[in-house]
């Protein structure tokens, strides 16, 4: 049996051939690669759209996630659709993946009560810097009890339904967090190629004062230390004053993140509550916060009896211990919900007579403290686990300030005693004093 050779071989260099429904992947004559197929679109239609990379790879690949996306019944947007479109895509297909799920919660919450009531109606293509500045503009002078209708929806109307106006708007951090949400969606889009550039960039909000916080007095701690004394979790309020770890990240803290003959502690995670998972161990806030930190010997000892005390619960709870591997838990075993630690947290102030504060004002007084004594903002920033450190700089800028202000007044004390009445030439015609030559 004789073969017939192929008269038409495929050329060396030729491309791959792909299969229908894949799209097209080219090089263009400026060096870019670009990458084009068909999607759904609003109205359960279909429309070509195109991606661009530096690589072959690259263009391929945000193609194929457009199509997995569309498959998976998910229209794409498109510039002449509304705001409120592309925004609802954008927190269903691209910012469920990269938020961390409480991060999510509240972009949405944000979007559907801020950016969707005000912009939601303009087309994507068409809004304009403007747009967003006369929103901003007319949300920092809106009363929410108005515009959300809450003061309708009262049993005894508080605000415009009883004749009058409670002038409730939104704080300025609010408002920079809504134009930060507005400015992150429309940032996907430029990436995109939805639109040719982010308008919400171009507008100008100001720098928000941040929020004020009164940390304890030195006196303060010491009376908060004496009244923590022989409490259960007398170890956890020892770390969050001396050491100024956040509330998830003392929540969860294990005993393999301890090394109590060394002397350090290695946070790792951070517990919380979210909607879907309930109390859950997850990453860092940030790849900073993830650090190794030294333990003060006063948490040491505090942090062995704790260790031994827990063993007795282990010991006295049998079977019905609940092995968590926290360093801080219930009695049973398992793991602390944040809001019973405010709790426990809020009774030791009343116990000690102190005034009211956060437990997050624990690691500002920590970090406060620590200025006051002249460590050095570096070390702070390392400690606390700041991303940069212009974050601490800018948190703590009272407190260098208070500090400044001390140092200058040292200044002119020692300028002061330095002036010697007796020395002091006056404004005769007495020839200075010659100093005796030293041999």
């Amino acid at each position: 049996m004789t073969t017939t050779p192929d008269t038409n071989p495929a050329p060396a260099g030729s491309r791959r051939v792909r299969a229908n429904g894949d799209g097209t992947v080219y090089q263009r004559k400026d060096g870019r690669w670009e990458a084009a197929g068909y999607v759904l679109a609003v109205g359960d239609t279909r429309k070509r759209v195109r991606v661009y990379g530096t690589t072959r790879k690259d263009a391929l690949a945000k193609l194929t996630e457009k199509i997995a996306t569309s498959n998976r019944g998910v229209p794409a947007p498109s510039a002449q659709g509304s705001v409120a479109a592309f925004l609802t895509y954008w927190l269903e297909t691209v910012a469920v993946h990269r938020l961390r799920e409480n991060t999510h919660t509240r972009y949405t919450a944000c979007t559907r009560l801020y950016l969707i009531p005000g912009l939601g109606k303009k087309k994507l293509s068409k809004l304009t810097a403007k747009d967003v500045r006369t929103w901003l503009d007319q949300l920092r002078t809106t009363c929410q009890c108005c515009a959300r209708g809450l003061d309708t929806a009262r049993d005894q109307p508080q605000c415009c339904a009883a004749g009058k106006c409670c002038s409730k708007r939104l704080s300025p951090l609010t408002l920079a967090y809504v134009h930060s949400v507005l400015k992150s969606a429309l940032e996907h889009a430029v990436r995109e190629e939805e639109i040719p550039r982010n308008v919400a960039r171009n507008v100008r909000m100001g720098t928000p004062r941040p929020r004020r916080f009164e940390p304890l007095t030195v006196d303060e701690a010491r009376d908060l230390l004496t009244a923590v004394r022989g409490h259960r979790l007398q170890a956890l309020f020892e770390l969050a004053l001396r050491t100024g770890l956040r509330k998830g990240e003392l929540l969860g803290l294990r005993w393999e993140d301890l090394d109590l003959i060394g002397g350090t502690a290695s946070i790792r995670r951070t517990l919380q509550r979210t909607n879907s998972g309930g109390l859950t161990a997850l990453p860092t806030k940030t790849q900073s916060s993830e650090r190794r930190i030294a333990l003060p010997t006063e948490c040491l000892h505090s942090l062995r009896d704790h260790r031994d005390r827990q063993a007795q619960e282990r010991e006295a709870a049998g079977e019905g211990w609940s092995d968590s591997c926290y360093v801080f838990t219930a009695p049973g075993g398992g793991p602390i919900e944040g809001a019973t630690l405010t709790r426990h947290f809020n009774t030791l102030l009343r116990r000690a007579t102190l005034r009211r504060i956060r437990f997050h004002d624990l690691r500002h007084t920590a970090a406060t403290l620590l200025l006051e004594q002249g460590v050095e903002l570096v070390v702070i920033k390392e400690l606390l686990g700041h991303a940069h450190i212009g974050v601490t700089a800018t948190v703590y800028a009272h407190v260098r300030l208070r500090l400044q202000r001390d140092s200058i007044d040292l200044l002119g004390q020692a300028l002061r005693d330095a002036i010697d009445p007796a020395t002091e030439r006056d404004d005769g015609d007495e020839p200075p004093v010659c100093a005796a030559p030293v041999r």
